[in-house]
């Protein structure tokens, strides 16, 4: 059963010009994008989306810099895709990930890592619905799929 996480291309990334860069990643490991949005993110929202860090040093530092700058916040669906783009995003901060993971390969911050991907199935539910209506993803097959969402 192929599951869905949220992958936010925050804005570092996209004033860095890597956000096809990202995307391709993600397409290439044969991930199916099913939502895209382009926006300036509200400090409400950016609360709501890391209120699990509320409390600790650096969460008003990750508000004011997830709400600084335009992203692109998407939804990709796939089979065991939360561990999987985990994995490919790298450890948070660049000097931390490994070469050709995402951090690895282009962060070197440790403010600024690139991207947010859920860490669970839970919390992919809870931050897809912050940011998409039902209606606004879209549900298709890929042509190259075996129809199960595998591909």
């Amino acid at each position: 059963m192929a599951e869905r996480t949220l992958i936010i291309i925050k804005p570092d990334c996209i004033q860095r010009h890597l956000a096809g860069e990202i995307i391709g990643r993600f397409e290439k490991k044969g991930f199916k994008l099913v939502a895209a949005k382009f926006m300036q993110v509200s400090e409400e929202l950016a609360r709501r989306l890391y209120a699990v860090h509320e409390g600790r040093s650096f969460f008003e530092r990750l508000v004011k810099y997830t709400s600084s700058a335009p992203i692109l916040v998407t939804v990709w669906e796939g089979q065991r895709v939360i561990a999987t783009v985990r994995k490919m995003m790298g450890a948070t901060f660049g000097y931390d990930a490994e070469p050709g993971t995402i951090r690895g390969d282009f962060g070197c911050s440790e403010r600024y890592n690139l991207v947010h991907g859920s860490d669970s199935v839970e919390s992919a539910e809870y931050e897809i619905k912050l940011f998409f209506t039902p209606e606004e993803i879209v549900d298709y097959e890929l042509t190259d799929s075996f129809g199960d969402g595998r591909v």
